[in-house]
């Protein structure tokens, strides 16, 4: 079975997605594509042989659409992915699933409503070798019970328009989103610190932060989230069990030994760093649908969880206080208790 795609937003990550779709990931091909504007999206749509069409109503409802890709200004998810619920529709939907928690919920109750699973969340970095190595070990007891979580979450730099929240809600996001996987824990209180601001900065921007975190089994979780570190895009992630250690390891890169110097590349943007991650994500969510099966990746509850979290992680930030996740019990639809 060929899965039909209709792709709501034409931006970078959109038309990446439909290359990969189109040129990496078997079973899948493009039909429809929209964007807020049309001249973008009649130009991604061309090559791939789909058509463009008018607006995400248009997309869900087409007939030769079988599964919705939402990759719109994050404000408009939540418009989307319900309609393509209301459609009977599997829907992927780039992070965030919506920008509120009402609005996450509002997801959340119309999937539990069509009593079935439809929705998955673009948290890319479960699909990371790495990371999915970390999980074994963890969940195989070899470091024993994990005590605390080290982490760091590095950008060379950043535009101009990236704001201070950004390194929460865009940033640390997929921190948050990763190792309440990598875990099976809850994150339930948020703190920031704010150490001395680097001089490579924004005005407007605060950076680096340090966010610390505290899950349901006490963990605790320290995550630096520095955003214009100059030297390249530096993700590292460390368990503490009682028994011992693991470490997320770096990308692969040859050593080179020059002019008296022994050194290897580092990784200068997201793309390079996770698209291996990107492609096995998609080839999963394809195989899943062809498969008639419900998605496996983050559900509409992760991305509702992570919302929370990190709009709390804000709060802890604009108030210099620890900051309670206040997030409602997760249903057992999404495998929580009964």
């Amino acid at each position: 079975m060929t899965v039909r795609v209709g792709v709501i937003g034409a931006g970078w990550i959109g038309q990446e997605h439909i290359r990969r779709l189109t040129e990496t990931v078997t079973g899948a091909r493009i039909t429809a594509v929209t964007d807020i504007d049309p001249g973008r999206a009649a130009e991604a749509a061309e090559p791939v042989g789909a058509r463009a069409l008018s607006d995400g109503a248009a997309v869900v409802a087409a007939d030769d659409v079988d599964a919705v890709l939402v990759t719109s200004w994050g404000p408009t998810h939540a418009e989307h992915v319900l309609n393509a619920i209301a459609a009977g529709k599997p829907v992927f939907c780039e992070k965030p699933l919506a920008t509120t928690a009402e609005d996450c919920l509002r997801i959340v109750e119309a999937e539990r409503a069509h009593g079935r699973r439809l929705v998955q969340v673009g948290f890319m970095r479960r699909y990371d070798a790495g990371y999915r190595q970390m999980k074994q070990v963890i969940e195989a007891g070899t470091i024993g019970e994990p005590l605390i979580v080290h982490c760091a979450h590095r950008n060379p730099t950043v535009p101009e328009s990236y704001g201070t929240d950004m390194a929460a809600l865009d940033s640390a996001v997929h921190e948050i989103d990763v190792l309440r996987w990598l875990l099976d824990d809850e994150i339930v209180s948020a703190q920031v610190v704010l150490p001395r601001p680097t001089s490579n900065r924004s005005e407007h921007l605060r950076d680096p932060q340090i966010m610390l975190f505290e899950t349901a089994k006490g963990v605790r979780i320290d995550l630096e989230v520095f955003v214009n570190c100059q030297y390249g895009y530096d993700i590292q992630c460390e368990t503490v069990g009682e028994e011992g250690l693991v470490r997320l390891p770096d990308p692969a890169a040859v050593g080179v030994r020059t002019a008296g110097r022994h050194s290897t590349e580092v990784l200068t943007d997201w793309v390079g760093r996770f698209r291996d991650a990107f492609d096995t994500e998609f080839r999963e969510w394809i195989a899943g649908i062809a498969a008639g099966n419900e998605p496996t990746g983050p559900s509409a509850w992760d991305g509702y969880a992570a919302t929370v979290i990190s709009n709390a992680t804000v709060e802890a930030r604009r108030s210099a206080a620890v900051t309670t996740v206040d997030m409602k019990p997760r249903p057992a639809f999404y495998g929580g208790q009964a």
